[in-house]
C-alpha cells in the first residue's frame, strides 16, 4: 500500500465545471449564518419607559415572553399593547394625540420572519391596540393593509371592542392647545400651512407641553428567540395634528418595519415622510445582509436621508434636516444598534436585563 502523498489531476471538463460551482456560489445571495442564538428584544426608548400600571416595560415584557417560549410576534405585541393602552404615552394607541380635527386615527404593522407574513392598518379609530388587528390581519386573511373604517369593521368582527373616542383629558388639552396656538382652519396654502403648523409644534414643544419625540409618536419593538426566529411591529398614532387620513411609514412594510429571518430586523420612529421616500427598514435589512453591522447599515440610511431632504422648510440654516428620524436593527448574530438623525435614546432587552442606551447619531447635536 502507498503512504505517500497523493496528487489528484482534474480533466479540462472536471476544472471547467469546478470553476462553474464555484462562481455559482460566489453568486448566491449573502446569508448571515448565526451561532446558537441569543434571545434579544429592541425598542424606541418608550419600549423601556411606560408600563401601563405594571411592574415592566414593553421590551422586558416581550423577553420574558419570548424566554418563556412564547411567539416572538405574539410576545412583541403583547409588549407594545403596554404602550398602546397606557393613557400616558400619547405617542400611541389609547390618548394618542390626535389628528387636525381632534380624531384619533392609529397605524400599525407586524412582520414574522419564519412564517414570511405580515399585516397592517391605517387610519384605524376606536381601537386601542391597532397591534393586535394588525396580527389578526396576518393570521387570518390573504391579504397585509387594512385601513379607515373597513379596518374598524375588520376588528368589530372579530372581537375587538370599538370605543366613540380614544382621547384622553390629556390628549384633548393639547389638541385645544394646539388649536389655539395655529390656524384654526389648518388647509392653508402649502407655505403657510407648514409654517403655521410647525410653528405651533415647535413653540409646544419648547413649552414642555409634549416632548419633541412625541410630535411624531410611535414605538417600534423587534424580537428574536433562541431558535433564531424574529418578528417586530411598530404602532402609532402618528403625527400629531395630522391632515385626517394622513398615514405615515409605520404601517408600510420596508418603511417602518421589515424582518428577514435569514437576515434581521429593522424599524423606525420620526418623520415618516422622510423614511417612506427611502423604505429605510428594507434598505437597512439589505446592508446588513451585505455583511454590515446593524450600526454602519442605520447610519448608510440616515445619510440617504438627509442626501435627499432638500426642501427649504426641511432643512435648518446650516442645510441640516429640521426633523428626527431614529432606526432602530438588530442581525441574526445578535449585533444590534440604535441610530437617529439627532442624540436620542432606544431601547434594549437581553440576558442582562432592559435598558436605555443613547443612539449613534448622524449629527452629534440636539434636534432642531
Amino acid at each position: 500500500m502507498y503512504h505517500g502523498r497523493m496528487t489528484t489531476l482534474l480533466t479540462r471538463r472536471e476544472f471547467v465545471h469546478a470553476g462553474a460551482a464555484t462562481l455559482a456560489v460566489a453568486q448566491a445571495p449573502t446569508m448571515l449564518v448565526p451561532g446558537a442564538a441569543k434571545p434579544l428584544v429592541i425598542a424606541s426608548a418608550n419600549g423601556n419607559t411606560f408600563m401601563n400600571g405594571g411592574s415592566r416595560a414593553a421590551v422586558a415584557t416581550a423577553f420574558a415572553r419570548i424566554v418563556e417560549g412564547k411567539d416572538v410576534l405574539d410576545a412583541v405585541v403583547e409588549g407594545v399593547s403596554l404602550n398602546e393602552l397606557d393613557p400616558e404615552d400619547d405617542s400611541v394607541g389609547y390618548g394618542g394625540l390626535p389628528n387636525a380635527e381632534g380624531v384619533v386615527q392609529l397605524d400599525s404593522c407586524c412582520m414574522h420572519g419564519p412564517l414570511k407574513r405580515a399585516g397592517g392598518v391605517a387610519c384605524l379609530e376606536g381601537i386601542r391596540t391597532p397591534a393586535a388587528v394588525a396580527k389578526m390581519i396576518l393570521h387570518t386573511t390573504d391579504h397585509h393593509l387594512l385601513v379607515g373604517k373597513d379596518a374598524q369593521r375588520f376588528a368589530l368582527l372579530n372581537g375587538f371592542t370599538v370605543e366613540p373616542d380614544l382621547n384622553t383629558p390629556h390628549s384633548r388639552k393639547l389638541y385645544l392647545e394646539w388649536r389655539r396656538r395655529a390656524d384654526p382652519d389648518h388647509y392653508l396654502d402649502p407655505a403657510k400651512r407648514a409654517e403655521a403648523g410647525d410653528r405651533a409644534r415647535r413653540e409646544m414643544v419648547r413649552a414642555g407641553l409634549i416632548g419633541p419625540e412625541h410630535v411624531y409618536g410611535t414605538i417600534n419593538c423587534d424580537g428574536m428567540n433562541a431558535k433564531g426566529e424574529i418578528c417586530g411591529v411598530t404602532t402609532t398614532s402618528g403625527l400629531s395634528w395630522k391632515i385626517p387620513g394622513r398615514v405615515g411609514d409605520s404601517p408600510i412594510l420596508g418603511a417602518g418595519l421589515y424582518v428577514d429571518n435569514a437576515v434581521g430586523a429593522a424599524g423606525s420612529t420620526g418623520r415618516g415622510e422622510a423614511n417612506l421616500y427611502g423604505l429605510c427598514s428594507f434598505l437597512i435589512v439589505e446592508e446588513m445582509r451585505r455583511g454590515k453591522h446593524p450600526k454602519d447599515a442605520g447610519l448608510e440610511a440616515l445619510r440617504r436621508v438627509k442626501a435627499n431632504t432638500v426642501e427649504k422648510r426641511l432643512l435648518t440654516p446650516d442645510g441640516n434636516p429640521t426633523f428626527g428620524l431614529n432606526f432602530y436593527a438588530f442581525n441574526v448574530k445578535g449585533e444590534y444598534a440604535g441610530v437617529s438623525m439627532y442624540r436620542s435614546k432606544y431601547a434594549v432587552c437581553t440576558e442582562n436585563g432592559p435598558q436605555t442606551l443613547d443612539t449613534t447619531p448622524l449629527i452629534d447635536a440636539k434636534a432642531p
